[in-house]
This record gives C-alpha cells, sequence and structure tokens, in this order.
C-alpha cells in the first residue's frame, strides 16, 4: 500500500515539475534593450558607411552582427523634438516642441513649452511599469540646463539617469558608458531585464576632444578640423564598443537589442569657417562649428533641414537569433515614432487605452518582413527659414507628409510644395509636383487635416516661474 502511494505520489510530482517546465519554457523572453542615439551624426560618418577617414569598428561590429537600415528617419531636424518623438511615440508638434529648448524667452518666443510634460506616456514608464530597470546616460535636451525649475529625467520613468541638457547636475559628456556598464552589472546580479537610453554627445558642438583620440589621426594627413571631427567620432565609438564588451563579459549579449541611431542629420560648417573655441553650458568648452566636418552620402541637406540628409540617419539593429546578421535592408521605411510601440511589443508592455501612437510596431520589419512605401503617414512640422527653390537652400520647409511612397515638402501655406517619390528617388532629385497634381493635392488634404489637430499653444503647465518676468 505504501509503495503505491509513494509511487502515486512521485507521478505527481515528475507531472507538476512537467507542467512547471512547460509554462516556464511557454513564457516569452524579454531582451533587454539598449538604444543609442549620438547627437548630429550624419548617415555617411560611419567607415561601414564608406567614410574616407572617420573609423568606427564598434558600430561596424553592429552593422556585421546585426542589420543596417538605410531608410530610417526621425521626427525633426534638430535636437528636443526628434527626442520627444522617441519618448513619447508621437509627433513632437503635438507638444508644439518644434525646436530645441533654449533659455526661457527663446522657447516663449517660438510658441514653445520650457520642458515636455511630465504626465505624458512615456517609452521609460511603460517598460518600468512590466518590470524593466530603466536608466537614461547623456544628453537630455527634454529641457534645457538653463532652466533650473524643469523637471529632472528621473520623472519620466527612469529608475536612474546622469544626464547634461538638463535642470541640476551636469554629468560629464564622457562618462556616459562608465554608467552605463555599471547599470548593466547591477541589473544582471539583480535578474532583472533593463532598458537604458544611452544619449551620447558626439559629434555635437563643443567638441570635447581628448588628446589620445588625435594622436590616432596624427599621421593621417587631415586638416586640423577634420582630424578634430575624426577622434571625437573615434572616442564616442570606443564607448560604444567598452558597453558592447560588458554585455559579452555578462554573457548578455544574445539577450540584448542593440540598436546605434542619431537624432537628426549632420551639422556642417560653411566653407572657411574659422577653427575656434566654444563653450556651452552644459558641456564646458570644447572646439565650435569650424571643426563640424558631418556628410550625408549624398541626401540633400544636413541638420535642421527637413530633406534626407537632415532627417535620414543611422539606424543599426542587433538582436542575435531575432534580426539577420550582416544584413543591409533600403527598403523599409521606418520612423522614430515606431520605437516606443516596437519597444514596447517587444518588452511585453500594453500600451493605455487612451493613449494613441503614432507609430506603428516595426518588430516584423526588424525581423525581416519588408514591403515598399509607408502604410501609415508621417507628419513633421518646423520654422521654415530661407527662399525655396533655390539649388542650395534646404531650410525654407515648414511642414512635411510621407504617405505610401510619397513625400511632399511644403511652406507654411503650401503655396511652394516639392515632391518626391521618395522609395524610387531616395536621394530628393527629381521634383514631381507638376506631374503629379492629384498626388499633391491628396497629401496637401492630408496635411491640412493633421495641421487641425495641432495645438495652437504650449499648456502652461509646461512653463518655467522665469516665463513671468520674460517677454515674447
Amino acid at each position: 500500500m505504501k509503495s503505491r502511494v509513494f509511487a502515486a505520489y512521485l507521478l505527481l510530482l515528475v507531472a507538476s515539475y512537467v507542467a512547471l517546465t512547460s509554462t516556464v519554457a511557454a513564457e516569452p523572453s524579454r531582451p533587454n534593450i539598449l538604444f543609442i542615439f549620438a547627437d548630429d551624426w550624419g548617415w555617411g560618418d560611419l567607415s561601414c558607411h564608406g567614410h574616407r577617414y572617420v573609423q568606427t569598428p564598434n558600430i561596424d561590429r553592429l552593422a556585421r552582427e546585426g542589420t543596417d537600415f538605410h531608410r530610417f528617419t526621425v521626427a525633426s531636424g534638430v535636437c528636443s523634438p526628434s527626442r520627444t518623438a522617441v519618448m513619447t511615440g508621437h509627433f513632437p508638434a503635438r507638444y508644439n516642441i518644434d525646436g530645441h529648448f533654449a533659455w526661457v524667452p527663446s522657447n516663449a518666443k517660438r510658441n514653445m513649452p520650457d520642458w515636455l510634460g511630465t504626465d505624458c506616456v512615456t517609452l521609460p514608464r511603460l517598460l518600468q511599469n512590466v518590470g524593466y530597470a530603466t536608466a537614461h546616460f547623456g544628453k537630455w535636451h527634454l529641457a534645457n540646463d538653463m532652466i533650473p525649475d524643469s523637471p529632472s529625467p528621473g520623472l519620466y520613468g527612469y529608475d536612474t539617469y546622469g544626464a547634461f541638457n538638463c535642470s541640476g547636475e551636469q554629468m560629464p559628456v564622457h562618462e556616459d558608458a562608465d554608467h552605463a556598464i555599471e547599470f548593466i552589472e547591477q541589473s544582471h546580479q539583480a535578474g532583472q531585464p533593463f532598458f537604458i537610453n544611452l544619449w551620447i554627445h558626439e559629434p555635437h558642438t563643443p567638441f570635447h576632444v581628448v588628446p589620445k583620440y588625435r594622436w590616432r589621426f596624427r599621421n593621417s594627413g587631415l586638416e586640423e578640423p577634420d582630424e578634430i571631427y575624426a577622434a571625437v567620432l573615434s572616442h564616442a565609438d570606443d564607448r560604444i564598443g567598452q558597453v558592447l564588451d560588458a554585455l559579452d563579459r555578462l554573457d548578455l549579449t544574445d539577450d540584448t537589442l542593440v540598436i546605434f541611431s542619431s537624432d537628426n542629420g549632420p551639422a556642417r560648417a560653411r566653407p572657411g569657417t574659422e577653427l575656434s573655441l566654444s563653450y556651452d553650458t552644459a558641456t564646458g568648452a570644447g572646439f565650435g562649428i569650424g571643426a563640424a566636418k558631418g556628410i550625408t552620402a549624398g541626401r540633400k541637406g544636413y541638420k535642421a533641414a527637413l530633406f534626407e540628409g537632415g532627417i535620414n540617419v543611422p539606424f543599426i539593429v542587433r538582436w542575435p537569433g531575432k534580426v539577420a546578421a550582416g544584413h543591409v535592408d533600403d527598403r523599409a521605411m521606418m520612423s522614430a515614432v515606431d520605437l516606443l510601440p516596437t519597444f514596447c511589443e517587444i518588452a511585453g508592455a500594453s500600451l493605455p487605452e487612451s493613449y494613441v501612437p503614432d507609430g506603428i510596431s516595426q518588430v516584423k520589419t526588424l525581423q525581416g518582413e519588408t514591403s515598399d512605401g509607408r502604410s501609415k503617414p508621417l507628419f513633421w512640422k518646423m520654422s521654415g527659414k530661407g527662399k525655396p527653390g533655390l539649388a542650395d537652400s534646404f531650410h525654407w520647409v515648414d511642414y512635411c507628409i510621407v504617405d505610401q511612397n510619397w513625400k511632399l515638402l511644403s511652406d507654411v501655406d503650401s503655396d511652394y510644395v516639392e515632391l518626391y517619390d521618395i522609395v524610387a528617388d531616395p536621394y530628393e532629385q527629381k521634383d514631381l509636383h507638376q506631374q503629379r497634381p492629384q498626388v499633391v493635392a491628396d497629401l496637401v488634404a492630408k496635411l491640412t487635416k493633421w495641421k487641425a489637430t495641432l495645438p495652437a499653444k504650449p499648456d502652461p503647465k509646461n512653463f518655467s516661474s522665469l516665463r513671468e518676468g520674460s517677454s515674447d
């Protein structure tokens, strides 16, 4: 009798173990997410993209071990609105964030708030809610260090942060990788998946070049501005390599989605610009715009433009076993507003019922399903400057829409437009607005409808107390 009872008990234990292990095996693993966002890093500023002297072996490694997506665009040609889109999954114009956050009088003059509202749905908070350890290291610029009463990054859903271009203490720009590695180690020890925004400073001005990196290029034959540019990019690439090495050392590489991208296209000094020092209140002294030598590899325009040179940026994705290694995708049209829904799907985080993203999840695209054109329209708003129609004029655009294979650039009232088949003509060489008037009419109608959804003014709750004493 006892033997039969013991046998039954043993069978019950075995069955329970099998059921438990089957349940565990069925639960999808949640990868770590490391999003590396550079500042003004041009599409052509990578050795894997053919740059003639810039050396980026660690980013090149990501391209060899992952997929290099050539058609990714950010939501603005400048910093703060681009970062707003990543954080919220919304077009930044929905928050009246159409330019970079500066000091209060400048924000007021441009009809902008003084910071991104802390009550917004944000990517780190959504991931934090489903058990991710969340951190931000590097540039913030969803406020400004000259606005002391602006919210700290920790109020947006980060467990920890070290940042600059924010209120409070400014983290030295070159300490980003050290903090990221420490956070990775802590999260790994705690057995917790992590999400890290690693928003590096390079290659934004001022150029904080370290002597040993200039030494690397001492025999290169480069002019001094190019040598400085190569040196700061080499330093940034080394720090990225240190973080990748930490993932290897902790055996986390296969469990971590790593993305390298940039907030907008490169700054570019005008010919003849003298090399001089400049000072930034958040990051300190360094070389100024004379050392800005970024390239777009043939794309029109640079930083602050809504032509492809200003918004089509590097987007390299490594996710072993999920994303193809050594692959180039020159068809998939992904956007920065897609990152929030994409990361949330990967992490198993549900979007709030009241929240409607402007982007779409691109998990299947990352894993190789690609189609031509864009199924959900993308919109841009900036303050255009300059005259349209000139060969070297790229900053006149006030609005832009991409829908399916079409891209329409428009001045403020759509009195002047340019139209490109952005799939067949990614370098925007042939303006088709005269040949395709019905396409223009349809896109202008969609643009007009979208403009009507935008707020006329920013929410006053996102105004600094300093605004009371400022004048418009």
